[in-house]
């Protein structure tokens, strides 16, 4: 199975354009499951669904949701299996940008407003320099020029990413988003995974530097979820 994990901003038009991804993936026969990380409330979200695949909705709470979905993982792969699914995405909230939620066997995407200061790559830090995949939306509303500064500014942090234009309204880039996802290799576990970047100090395993994700790691205050019958479509 792969697995995909986009982050970003709030509002950057993560669920909008996966949903026009997902579109092109399933036309191929392939069979995705979706998981929704988020703080308070994910029942906007709930438009995968519409999609009739698999679907879960995880909600950190009081918890970071990189801590969150780090000691989730292993937890959300297993259940993708058990939905024979061919494909994990996990489309993940974001509060600060001092961590990043990508794990090494994930296809890591990373989606950026064109609209934020062209000073904001620098302040995006481990999530942009940690993605394979920069997201570019709303690209519509800035000019030329802005673009290119701040594509600049991205390929100064992040050389090795592909920077990919997309538009959650038209669609616009979903297909090659779907070609990248597409060309990433099974996995069979994520038993020996680890984060691409540590996350900051406070009570768990994790805080304290810990990167591997198996749940033998997991220390502190935890809050892992559970899935049963009514938990997804």
């Amino acid at each position: 199975m792969r697995i995909t994990v986009i982050g970003g901003a709030a509002s950057t038009g993560k669920t909008s354009i996966m949903m026009h991804t997902l579109q092109h993936i399933i036309a191929k026969g392939i069979r995705p499951a979706v998981v929704k990380i988020d703080c308070l409330d994910a029942g906007q979200d709930k438009v995968y669904a519409s999609l009739g695949i698999p679907f879960a909705i995880g909600l950190s709470k009081d918890l970071c949701p990189d801590h969150f979905l780090a000691t989730n993982f292993i937890a959300m792969f297993k259940w993708a299996k058990l939905q024979k699914a061919d494909l994990l995405i996990i489309e993940t909230a974001g509060l600060c940008n001092r961590c990043a939620p990508f794990i090494d066997l994930a296809f890591s995407i990373c989606s950026i407003d064109y609209t934020t200061s062209i000073k904001a790559p620098a302040k995006f830090g481990p999530i942009v320099k940690t993605a394979d995949l920069l997201l570019l939306s709303k690209g519509d509303l800035v000019s030329q020029s802005e673009r290119e500064v701040f594509n600049y500014r991205l390929k100064e942090l992040n050389p090795c990413a592909v920077l990919q234009e997309a538009n959650g309204l038209s669609g616009r880039g979903s297909k090659k988003l779907a070609d990248y996802i597409m060309q990433r290799k099974d996995i069979d576990s994520l038993e020996e995974a680890a984060l691409k970047y540590s996350m900051p100090s406070a009570t768990c395993s994790y805080c304290v530097g810990e990167r591997r994700i198996a749940e033998c790691y997991h220390h502190g205050i935890v809050n892992t979820m559970t899935f049963e019958e009514g938990d997804y479509v």
